[in-house]
């Protein structure tokens, strides 16, 4: 059984994708027999874009990958870009549907990244939504926080909601937006509060899992 690893993030737009290429890229590198699934993209037109990239990363690591499409490692696409349960205009989303595609794919590599959509509150049916899934999974997660003014309470939201939740966790910081101010405005917090943390550059992907 392959080792699961599910990203998440504190919202849309903060790096889930390129923290999951990042990580890919380094156990693939080191040997691992890497995968990826992308259980739902929205604001899709005519390919999902975030499971291309995934996809190409795991062709180029592991074979088993080598005649798979984008298509094939998603569960379902929307055009709408927004949560899935407002872009599944016709109600088609089962989550039984989504399990058996992680597991699917998890049969294919030894280490599975699962990208999720959004934050931890983003629906995915009326009462389920994407924390629901992560605890149905049963996995290690990571959650990637941004660097932007503003980062600390939806730091704090999503990390609290985590370990109510009781699921296991890293966290770390993509620094990418107001890379200088956040030196003055988020990292004293950080250091204090903190016996440690680290950025998306600094991760060992192997201690993840």
């Amino acid at each position: 059984m392959a080792k699961k690893l599910f990203i998440t993030a504190t919202g849309t737009d903060i790096g889930k994708t390129y923290a999951a290429c990042k990580i890919l890229e380094s156990l693939g590198g080191q040997g691992g027999k890497i995968g990826a699934v992308k259980p739902v993209e929205t604001g899709v037109k005519d390919t999902p874009q975030d499971a291309v990239k995934l996809l190409k990363i795991c062709q180029k690591y592991n074979p088993e990958f080598a005649n798979l499409t984008s298509n094939d490692i998603t569960a379902y696409t929307f055009k709408l870009p927004a949560a899935p349960f407002s872009a599944d205009t016709k109600n088609i989303i089962e989550i039984p549907k989504i399990l058996a595609k992680i597991e699917q794919i998890e049969k294919l590599c030894d280490f599975l990244l699962i990208e999720g959509a959004g934050g931890l509150f983003v629906p995915i049916k009326k009462n389920y939504f994407m924390i629901d899934l992560i605890k149905e999974i049963n996995c290690q997660t990571l959650l990637v926080t941004p660097s932007r003014l503003g980062c600390i309470n939806k730091t704090m939201l999503s990390l609290n909601a985590l370990k109510k939740a009781g699921i296991p966790h890293n966290w770390c910081v993509n620094l990418f937006e107001d890379k200088e101010a956040f030196a003055k405005t988020t990292k004293p917090f950080y250091d204090a509060y903190f016996k440690e943390w680290f950025t998306l550059e600094e991760i060992d992907c192997l201690k993840l899992f």
